[in-house]
């Protein structure tokens, strides 16, 4: 049962980010406040989830995952209510601080969890699920969202969530428990060292990079998809829910595929799919002159999003399975560097490509994948360069 839990809980970042997406329209003109203002309540939590990330491993990998993950949650839940009674935006954008904080704690804790209980193939099995069920998040949050926006205003998102806090503390309590096998010393010059032994891996930083690379992707359709299918296409709330719950799909998607060719070979099979996703960005900002509608929106972003869930799927396996006895560090970082990333690369596109049209879009999307390719690029030298010292040695 505790690892049913644990996997409940790791969309749990999806759900904070994605459940009020349909209502960034409605919460602007609620709070008297323009796109940007509302928009950098995503951008506060994503900032505060991925810089805590970074400092949460040790925490964790010190003082145990357990008791600090139900301290957040409750933490969670209040923060919520606070935010759905509040008319200051001000208060929101702290309450999404605080958010961040403590969905870092619960996440890289939960991810250390199958680090520190599970071996061997299960371990890998395990962490190759980890993006496909973190997807449910995209997936089911802004669906929900949706329909919570049309019945009832977009403060009920918050009570929703508010409420799913509630009920996981519950659960926690009577099923989950500490499993932190061996404590590690918490001492500075200790931390340090971790830090600066994972950090000086190149593969492993740039694969973090890769993920956060694909992962603004889907960022970048969470923060404009909902204005320009309302606003542009004059569409409902529940229109643009469904629509995030489309990309939710196609993400998941990727994870799936890249589950199947797990034993495929790893820079062989990214590059293809990197070719593929220039290919899509392309034929995308071709089509706009003869079709800009919600279903060519749709359409080109989903196969580009099923090719960043494919890229994310593997770099995220992969750099959570390369340190297993700092799991928890290595956790914090793979998220954090992640989150960082994401949340400045996708402010500042959005800011000189603001949520206009589909054009915008693509060149967002653009501006990504070539990104993808300077650093894909980078990782192929350095493989070839290993490959060579490896013969040499020989």
């Amino acid at each position: 049962m505790a690892t049913w839990l644990a996997f409940t809980l790791l969309p749990l970042s999806g759900f904070v980010t994605d459940m009020y997406i349909p209502s960034l329209p409605s919460m602007a003109t609620a709070l008297h406040t323009g796109t940007i203002q509302v928009q950098l309540t995503l951008t506060f939590f994503l900032i505060s989830y991925g810089v805590f990330q970074l400092f949460v491993g040790s925490l964790l990998d010190s003082y145990g995952r357990y008791k600090l993950s139900l301290i957040s949650l409750v933490l969670l839940a209040l923060s919520n209510i606070a935010i759905a009674v509040t008319p200051h935006i001000y208060l929101i954008y702290a309450m999404r601080v605080v958010q961040g904080m403590t969905v870092a704690f619960i996440v890289v804790g939960k991810r250390a969890f199958f680090i520190d209980v599970y071996t061997g193939d299960k371990r890998q099995h395990y962490l190759s699920l980890f993006s496909i069920i973190w997807a449910t998040g995209p997936i089911v949050a802004p669906f929900i969202g949706g329909y919570l926006q049309t019945a009832f205003g977009w403060r009920s998102n918050f009570y929703a969530l508010a409420a799913l806090s509630i009920i996981m503390v519950v659960l926690e309590l009577i099923f989950s428990g500490e499993t932190l096998p061996q404590a590690a010393p918490f001492k500075a010059r200790h931390i340090a060292d971790t830090y600066g032994r994972l950090l000086g891996t190149p593969s492993f930083t740039l694969g973090i990079i890769m993920c956060g690379l694909s992962y603004c992707m889907v960022m970048i359709f969470n923060l404009t998809g909902s204005f320009i299918i309302e606003h542009r296409f004059h569409m409902s709330a529940v229109t643009a829910g469904y629509s995030s719950l489309f990309m939710g799909f196609a993400l998941m998607a990727g994870g799936f595929i890249s589950k199947a060719t797990i034993k495929r070979p790893f820079f062989r099979k990214l590059s293809f799919n990197l070719g593929w996703q220039i290919l899509f960005a392309a034929a995308m900002l071709v089509s706009i002159p003869y079709m800009e509608n919600l279903y060519s929106l749709l359409f080109f972003a989903c196969l580009i999003h099923v090719c960043a869930g494919y890229t994310f799927n593997n770099f995220f396996t992969f750099c959570l399975g390369s340190f297993p006895q700092n799991a928890g560090v290595a956790s914090g970082l793979t998220g954090g560097i992640n989150y960082v990333l994401v949340s400045i690369l996708s402010s500042s596109i959005i800011i000189f490509l603001p949520a206009r049209d589909e054009r915008n879009l693509a060149y967002s999307y653009g501006i990504i994948i070539i990104l993808s390719v300077i650093i894909m690029s980078v990782i192929l030298q350095i493989n070839r360069m290993n490959k060579k010292a490896l013969a040499a040695a020989a």
